[in-house]
């Protein structure tokens, strides 16, 4: 029998409420989360139309009005896909139909958004199917031209012609990836078959596929808080006795383990679970790559769901408590509070109109002010994990991302506020402890910033 959401959502409570709490986990049964936490395949496909449906009905027609994008054309090979593909097809959708071409012409306010596939299918009725009947066949003979090959290229010409547009936007890019999906390939195919007086009308597409990829509704929202609690869980497990033994356990073992959950939840991740711990006395390079887990070590994870599309990034800290110890020692827990309240500065700075660049040189002058060692490397999420938008920082960066970082922040979209900061722990010698921590936000509407669920504030105990 499968287990309702309201109780999942109260394990999911209980097990981060331990977190934060800092009291005995529960055992591995009650940790566990139930299978298919978010449904059936096919509730969730049905829940993903009605987000592509808003994301193709009220975005995509402001996006190009902003962008001043008249008409708009996406063409793509199977398995060469364009990065803005997964924001533009159904859930049923997992590669373009040998080829497809997306053509999105903006008739104005009142006519709004005309949306036609040439090839590809029309993705839940949400796209004018267009189709050419063979050239030279008698009336009663015509057939439809399977849309791809050559044929393809010549309806992208039909359509054009029927339309009039006076500009036409292509997605290429030499700053963004994900504004720079038309291939070489497909783009001689175009141009060779659209001839010299369509070809002088395309010019690049901006920020519309940035954007588009970025922005998120408000139900995309509350099932990320869901997402991003099944993360929370996973996490609190493997940073407990359920999980470690210390003195025996493997941090790759714990990455194992954390990779295996996702994949009995019928879940996913977007890159490898990473854990990784600093001890006292101790430098990296004499832990190794695969330590054995110990007492009194400070652990650290790097861990994403993947599921419906989208993305969860969470950095979580833990700490192993040694024979005879209740709690954290004060100077970890003062670690801890730092790049907590450096969480407090970019959230503060973190809103719409801003450059990333902006929010960075703010984010860390005050930073410098409050005599906080650390650095800020954050980034857009969503349908990527490293998502589409604009980057704020990267760790080796910290003078600011030209071109990457210089793109402007929207409502309704998300980020991961990924940073870290570095503390002299008195119980350790003075030795610096590196408090690296990551959690989801959601930039809402009206361009309010809140936590996609909340963030850490205690460490996970292995006990």
């Amino acid at each position: 029998m499968r287990t309702p959401l309201s109780v999942l959502l109260a394990s999911l409570w209980v097990a981060s409420a331990c977190a934060t709490t800092g009291a005995q986990p529960p055992t591995s049964s009650e940790h566990a989360a139930p299978e298919h936490p978010f449904g059936t395949l096919r509730a969730q496909a049905d829940r993903q139309q009605a987000w592509l449906k808003e994301r193709l009905e009220v975005a995509l027609p402001k996006l190009m009005r902003q962008y001043g994008v008249e008409m708009w054309v996406v063409p793509m090979r199977e398995y060469n896909e364009d990065p803005v593909f997964k924001a533009l097809v159904s859930a049923k959708a997992y590669s373009a139909r040998r080829r497809t071409i997306f053509v999105f012409h903006d008739m104005g306010p009142d006519k709004g958004v005309v949306r036609l596939t040439l090839g590809g299918g029309t993705q839940g009725g949400m796209y004018e199917q267009r189709r050419m009947t063979q050239p030279g066949a008698t009336v009663a003979g015509q057939r439809a031209i399977e849309p791809w090959g050559p044929d393809q290229w010549q309806m992208l010409k039909q359509v054009l012609e029927e339309r009039q547009p006076k500009s036409i936007a292509i997605n290429v890019s030499r700053v963004f990836a994900f504004g720079d999906g038309l291939t070489h390939g497909e783009y001689e195919g175009m141009t060779e078959a659209l001839g010299p007086e369509w070809t002088a009308r395309l010019k690049p597409s901006g920020g519309l596929p940035v954007d588009l990829l970025a922005w998120r509704n408000e139900d995309e929202g509350r099932f990320f808080e869901d997402e991003t609690k099944l993360a929370w869980n996973i996490i609190d497990t493997a940073f407990s006795s359920a999980v470690i033994t210390p003195g025996v356990t493997h941090v790759r073992d714990v990455e194992w383990w954390m990779r295996q959950r996702l994949s009995d939840l019928g879940v996913d991740t977007w890159f490898p679970p990473e854990v990784d711990v600093q001890r006292q006395g101790v430098t990296e390079e004499q832990l190794g790559e695969d330590p054995v887990i110990q007492r009194g070590d400070v652990l650290h994870c790097d861990f994403g769901v993947t599921a419906m599309r989208l993305n969860t990034d969470t950095q979580h800290l833990g700490y192993v408590l040694r024979e005879g110890e209740t709690d954290v020692p004060e100077g970890l827990k003062k670690a801890l509070a730092q790049s907590n309240r450096l969480q407090d500065l970019v959230l503060e700075e973190l809103r719409p109109g801003r450059t990333g660049n902006e929010v960075l040189r703010t984010v860390l002058g005050r930073m410098r002010q409050e005599n906080i060692n650390g650095s800020v490397y954050s980034h857009p999420v969503g349908l990527n994990g490293h998502g589409a938008g604009s980057i704020i920082g990267l760790w080796d960066r910290q003078e600011g991302v030209p071109g990457n970082g210089d793109h402007t922040l929207i409502p309704s979209m998300w980020y991961s506020v990924e940073l870290q900061a570095t503390s002299p722990v008195p119980e350790w010698g003075g030795q610096p402890v590196r408090s690296a921590q990551e959690e989801d936000v959601i930039i809402g509407p009206e361009g309010k910033v809140r936590w996609a669920y909340q963030r850490q504030t205690a460490f996970h105990l292995v006990r």
